[in-house]
């Protein structure tokens, strides 16, 4: 029988942010996009700045608090933040392996409780904080600054990108921003 050489198997994934990378404590992150992927036990990324290509596959637990507080829409989360630890009793086939979790979310008016699944027959109150974050003015039609932001789309003196560094944008107005 031929040899077969597991251990490269074993690596921690070097693709995404890892609760390894958490064991100095929690990092804030700001998300700067949302994709899906083709992994079907993690199938969405989190971009994120100063991710090193790393983004955040957060586990269908975290991906249900996301969606309880932010909603279904993922391209609303660029430009939210979000607290996140290691957490040691994570547990993966019984045994407790550590894993990524969720502690403060922006855009929360107060804490967050919902019931997570722990075990196939036990769930547990899960509480997330709101997150204290800087934030940034709604460029809407109705902003003041609306059409000079337009024009210089237009005009290419101004992206997107770079007024989403000024303003939060939905993406319902970003798409209204880059119409003729």
């Amino acid at each position: 029988m031929t040899p077969i050489d597991l251990s490269t198997t074993i690596q921690a994934k070097s693709d995404q942010l890892n609760a390894d990378d958490l064991i100095s404590g929690p990092i804030t992150i700001k998300v700067t996009g949302v994709k899906g992927t083709s992994e079907p036990t993690q199938p969405i990324a989190i971009s994120y700045e100063g991710d090193n290509g790393k983004p955040y596959k957060p586990c269908k637990s975290m991906r249900r608090v996301m969606v309880t507080a932010w909603g279904a829409n993922g391209a609303d989360y660029i430009g939210r933040s979000m607290t996140v630890y290691r957490d040691n009793d994570v547990a993966f086939g019984g045994i407790k392996v550590g894993g990524i979790r969720i502690s403060h979310l922006s855009h929360l008016e107060g804490p967050l409780t919902m019931a997570l699944t722990v075990t196939r027959a036990s769930r547990k109150p899960y509480t997330v904080q709101p997150l204290a974050v800087a934030t940034l003015p709604d460029l809407n039609p109705e902003h003041k600054h609306w059409e000079a932001c337009r024009q210089g789309i237009r005009d290419g003196k101004t992206t997107v990108a770079d007024l989403r560094k000024k303003y939060a944008i939905t993406n319902e107005n970003e798409i209204k921003l880059i119409e003729a």
